[in-house]
């Protein structure tokens, strides 16, 4: 597609946006289509459904698995669209917990976390503002019919349009939700690392994307009630930010709600920082039982020295030299020949 002429031109711009500046566009587009999908099929569900007559009635929603389903399998396209639409720019992170992670043991550059995060908020905020433009009527109706209005410090259920919130059995309780943000976003990090780890069985034919989507409709439908499963800090504070704005108030930030037995106080900060441990840990625990192995197996196998790269889809990582990469050929070459090896 080389000769698809540039928006921008052939002058200084191109060369500018070959490094970090292009990289933090891809994020941002990609973390906009990610929550343009994502919040809207919530919308879907919470809001346009009963308002258009096609549910029981103007506010009945969540009767049944499927509408929990619904959302699980529209995460789950929204991410693997998201990565097939950013990822040959900066590798398609989208998520705070997924770059610091590889910070951390994917040599990614440490200097480009911030602006990785930055850009990952920004587009979730953006598209959040997609979505409350497009669903703006639906989501009024359904806050008068349930007499929900958003300031009024009730309107949960269309607020989870945007942003996610603990479940009453916790009781305003902070352990809880904080381990569950943990687990998930560890188990998800183990699912990506292994689906680009060419040592192990990655996926092929660019169907990682929709691997990585599958991954997070299963952590959705096991663990999805309990908090949300926000498992990345952009995808919760940019629309939370969006939505505090847009009039949700104290639901939304600091994320407060105090209706009969059901309360929480101050949730704001559990789907960031339990995603971005909860991210670290994952890796870790990845590396530990299985990357270790893979890495000491092909040493043994080609007797070499020194790093055996795992993929090179990490933007801002080392690239590898022309001996380790044929060291990886060779032992690729020979596990398809020997699948005990």
């Amino acid at each position: 597609m080389a000769d698809i002429t540039p928006l921008r031109g052939e002058g200084r711009t191109i060369g500018r946006i070959t490094g970090l500046y292009g990289e933090l566009l891809s994020e941002f587009l990609g973390v906009f289509v990610l929550i343009a999908f994502g919040d809207g099929v919530v919308a879907m569900a919470v809001a346009a459904l009963p308002g258009s007559g096609r549910t029981a009635g103007p506010t009945v929603i969540f009767l049944a698995a499927g509408d929990w389903l619904l959302i699980a399998f529209g995460w789950a396209l929204a991410v693997a669209f998201a990565v097939w639409v950013a990822g040959g720019v900066s590798g398609a992170h989208l998520n705070p917990a997924v770059t610091l992670a590889f910070a951390v043991r994917r040599r990614f550059s440490w200097q480009k976390v911030l602006p990785y995060w930055g850009a990952q908020v920004f587009g979730a905020f953006v598209g959040a503002a997609l979505v409350l433009l497009v669903y703006d009527n639906a989501i009024n109706a359904f806050n008068t019919a349930a007499r929900t209005p958003r300031g009024g410090g009730q309107a949960l259920a269309s607020f989870s349009i945007f942003a996610t919130f603990p479940a009453s059995y916790f009781h305003g309780g902070y352990a809880g939700p904080l381990i569950d943000q943990v687990v998930g976003t560890a188990f998800l990090l183990i699912f990506v690392v292994a689906l680009i780890d060419l040592r192990n069985t990655a996926v092929g034919s660019n169907l990682a994307p929709l691997a990585i989507g599958l991954a997070v409709a299963a952590i959705g439908m096991s663990y999805g009630a309990n908090a949300g499963y926000a498992i990345n800090p952009a995808r919760d504070f940019g629309p939370r930010l969006l939505s505090y704005f847009a009039g949700w108030g104290r639901v939304a930030l600091p994320g407060s709600y105090h209706v009969g037995t059901f309360q929480f106080s101050s949730y704001w900060w559990i789907p960031i920082v339990g995603p971005l441990i909860g991210g670290v840990l994952g890796v870790l625990i990845y590396d530990l039982f299985i990357g270790d192995v893979l890495h000491a197996r092909l040493k043994v196998a080609e007797e070499v020295s020194g790093p055996i790269p795992e993929t090179t889809a990490v933007p801002g990582a080392r690239e590898p030299s022309e001996t380790e990469t044929r060291t990886q050929s060779h032992a690729q070459t020979d596990r398809g020949s020997n699948p005990n090896a």
